[in-house]
């Protein structure tokens, strides 16, 4: 699998990262194993995780899996922290932020993530607190490189005008947002900010949480994530009458070319500009198969332009 560089920084990735926001919950351990395993053979790298997923067994057993089957410098770790509802339960705090920091390191059983991905703004916060909690991250070693989730463009901005200017705290290398052929607004404001800045997208949900996949064509199959009570809202929010236009556009490609709609998908916003990797989860090792079948596909110019033309932002 190819690698590329996260924006202008020296952290490399692999360009399809592994999700892992099923772990715990619809995948167990053997089958994390399986998952993660299967990935690093084939030249992956980059594995995204937050103290959310499964109330912090996600990550539990991603360290378990590195401890026992995969080494842990095989793999390059991309961990959110303090999102509401995790285990930390606030945003911008310090002393909320470095607490997650630690429990996640615990629960994963390293002593440092290569990317740690900080929540959304939070204007109840100042800059300068959470900015703190980076430098202390960065300058302990618990974070090699800090990053971004959930940010507009001129959030984005302002945290990395504001790390620029103050001494000692490491500048944001990455921004990580929804991003797919379905949910292209980010190219407005957000993925124009992360270029000037220096900063590389990390793309989650690049296969329209599932619905680019033409799986919800003709209804919604029993294993699917829209049949389950839990994730139906998640999945439901990217199925409209625009989205359906798109999606028979990337079914209409994929039997052109003889291949996938997820593998067309998934090309697509791989290569997308400033994009470094797009995080794809998987339910099993057959569906992580398809994703990682995708590095061999490249989109003619002719199909990627008809596609930017049927999704283009409103």
């Amino acid at each position: 699998m190819r690698h590329r560089q996260v924006g202008t920084s020296g952290l490399q990735v692999s360009r399809i990262g592994l999700g892992t926001m099923t772990w715990g919950d619809d995948t167990d351990l053997e089958a994390a194993t399986d998952q993660l395993v299967t990935f690093v053979d084939a030249g992956g790298s980059l594995v995204e995780t937050c103290d959310a997923y499964a109330e912090g067994a996600a990550q539990e057993i991603l360290g378990a899996v590195m401890a026992d089957s995969v080494p842990r410098e095989d793999v390059v770790i991309s961990a959110r922290g303090g999102l509401p509802g995790g285990a930390s339960g606030d945003r911008g705090a310090r002393g909320a932020l470095l607490d997650a920091l630690d429990a996640t390191l615990r629960r994963l059983r390293v002593d440092h993530v290569d990317l740690w991905q900080l929540p959304g703004w939070d204007a109840a916060v100042p800059l300068e607190e959470t900015l703190s909690a980076v430098q202390v991250a960065v300058m302990s070693g618990k974070a090699r490189y800090a990053g971004l989730v959930g940010s507009t463009g001129w959030q984005l901005a302002t945290v990395v005008e504001k790390a620029r200017a103050t001494a000692g705290v490491a500048v944001p290398v990455a921004a990580q947002v929804e991003y797919s052929l379905l949910t292209r607004g980010v190219e407005v404001e957000l993925v124009p900010a992360a270029e000037h800045h220096g900063l590389g997208i990390v793309a989650w949900a690049p296969l329209g949480r599932g619905v680019l996949t033409g799986k919800y064509v003709e209804g919604t199959p029993a294993d699917s994530r829209a049949a389950s009570a839990v994730l139906a809202p998640y999945v439901e929010a990217r199925r409209n009458e625009r989205s359906a236009r798109i999606v028979q556009s990337v079914l209409t490609a994929a039997d052109g070319l003889g291949t996938s709609p997820l593998a067309v998908a998934l090309a697509w916003v791989r290569d997308r500009p400033g994009v470094a990797s797009a995080v794809v989860g998987a339910r099993d090792g057959a569906q992580l198969a398809a994703s990682l079948s995708t590095e061999k596909v490249e989109l003619p110019a002719e199909i990627r332009a008809a596609l930017d033309d049927v999704s283009v932002p409103i």
